[in-house]
């Protein structure tokens, strides 16, 4: 799933504009966008990639991504996602705080992550441990304009929970209408499609990366 910037977590009428509502946060010392700065450069040292290789890559401007590194850009959860790809890592290697054995992630808290496109807001709840392939978010989507994905790395797999609200899920050319309680497992490194059908949509999701 991914772009829009970070949010709080609960939808205010999504955030369109991709700004950082005033006193947004994931409940640690560090800003949101501090984190993903950190995780960039941490990244791209480790595959040996100059800034201009992985704008490329990711198809965004060199520029913006010198910004990100620099802890001043607001990312979308698109080009997170493409930057992930990017740099062959998970998306939530690129937000997650490291924290420790125990973490408590209140309702409203977490790193939550906006699409430009969509009332759509993702919050990375579990990140995945070196030992495990699979990251954890709660999602809140509204609707209106769908939320749309791009393939993501080859063999992922992910698997959706309706919290509430009722919403079409899976690959785009043929998504599934689902409602509380019901599961639905699809393939990740195809198009796929969340399209909210009532308001106060929420999901469990997870990602499952080999």
């Amino acid at each position: 799933m991914a772009s829009g910037g970070f949010g709080s977590g609960v939808p205010d009428g999504g955030v369109p504009d991709g700004g950082l509502p005033d006193g947004a946060g994931i409940g640690t010392e560090q800003s949101p966008q501090k984190l993903v700065a950190v995780a960039l450069k941490r990244e791209r040292t480790r595959a040996g990639l100059s800034l201009s290789e992985v704008a490329r890559r990711a198809d965004i401007a060199k520029s913006t991504l010198s910004q990100l590194e620099s802890g001043l850009g607001n990312p979308s959860l698109e080009t997170l996602w493409a930057l992930g790809n990017a740099l062959g890592v998970p998306f939530s290697q690129l937000v997650d705080s490291q924290a420790q054995t125990v973490q408590l992630i209140r309702a409203g808290e977490g790193p939550a992550i906006a699409s430009a496109n969509a009332s759509y807001i993702a919050t990375l709840l579990a990140p995945s441990p070196p030992n495990a392939r699979r990251d954890l978010y709660r999602i809140v989507a509204e609707p209106g304009e769908p939320r749309i994905s791009t393939p993501h790395a080859r063999g992922t797999t992910e698997h959706v929970v309706i919290g509430t609200g009722r919403a079409e899920v899976g690959p785009t050319a043929d998504p599934i209408e689902l409602g509380p309680g019901d599961y639905l497992a699809y393939p990740g490194d195809e198009e796929h499609i969340f399209r909210a059908l009532e308001p106060g949509t929420t999901a469990i999701l997870v990602s499952e990366h080999t």
